[in-house]
């Protein structure tokens, strides 16, 4: 458990993270997050937060229009980057084999959950992970209208980027003691952009196996 509390101190370091650089390193992080078939374990939310936490107290050296500009612009161009990417790669991405960085049962839940909200998949699965990622790529392979595209990756990345460093700034505001209390921050933000996932996972579980009995 204390390797575990140390890992997240090591996580939240404002020093190592955001700050001296940090704020190109955020750019980079979200760019992947959000395109980049092997940045599906890439910690983008609580790094919003974090960014709009600290912007409010001067620790990062950016105004909180800048921050929020330049953020959404890196997720605007990651999601581009990844439909381009499964536009390119098509159906064959499926066939893929699994890797250190890449899972084909990512796509497929991106897939799944594309089918359920259609393309306003693109602007609800920036909030959960693995599917923001996979979502903009399986749009490629699909082949969704790009000017459609468009709309829901400016909407998705306006909202995501938005929410969580609004949140983050203006909470620091309010209460700025929150700022020695990062680690607990974090860990709130895992369960809570995790909870999602993990019932859907369950979810579909309990209906193959509905359907595994009926079969018996």
């Amino acid at each position: 458990m204390e390797n575990f509390w140390e890992h997240l101190q090591n996580l939240t370091d404002a020093q190592s993270i955001l700050s001296k650089g940090g704020f190109y390193f955020l750019l980079i992080v979200v760019f992947a997050e959000t395109g980049l078939f092997f940045g599906f374990f890439l910690p983008g939310d609580y790094l919003l937060f974090m960014a709009g936490l600290l912007c409010s107290s001067g620790m990062i050296d950016v105004s909180l229009g800048t921050l929020l500009i330049s953020v959404m612009a890196a997720g605007i161009l990651g999601n581009y980057t990844g439909y381009w990417f499964g536009y390119r790669t098509g159906p064959m991405l499926f066939n893929k084999n699994d890797s250190l960085f890449f899972k084909k049962r990512y796509v497929i839940i991106a897939e799944e959950f594309y089918a359920k909200h259609g393309g306003m998949a693109l602007v609800l699965g920036r909030f959960f992970p693995i599917i923001r990622t996979f979502a903009p790529i399986f749009a490629g392979v699909v082949k969704v209208e790009f000017k459609k595209f468009t709309i829901y990756n400016f909407a998705g990345s306006i909202t995501w980027v938005g929410t969580f460093i609004l949140s983050g700034y203006f909470l620091g505001r309010k209460y700025p003691q929150l700022k020695d209390y990062l680690q607990y921050v974090v860990f709130g933000l895992i369960i809570i952009t995790t909870i999602p996932l993990l019932i859907a996972f369950f979810k579909k579980r309990l209906v193959k196996s509905s359907k595994t009995n009926k079969l018996e």
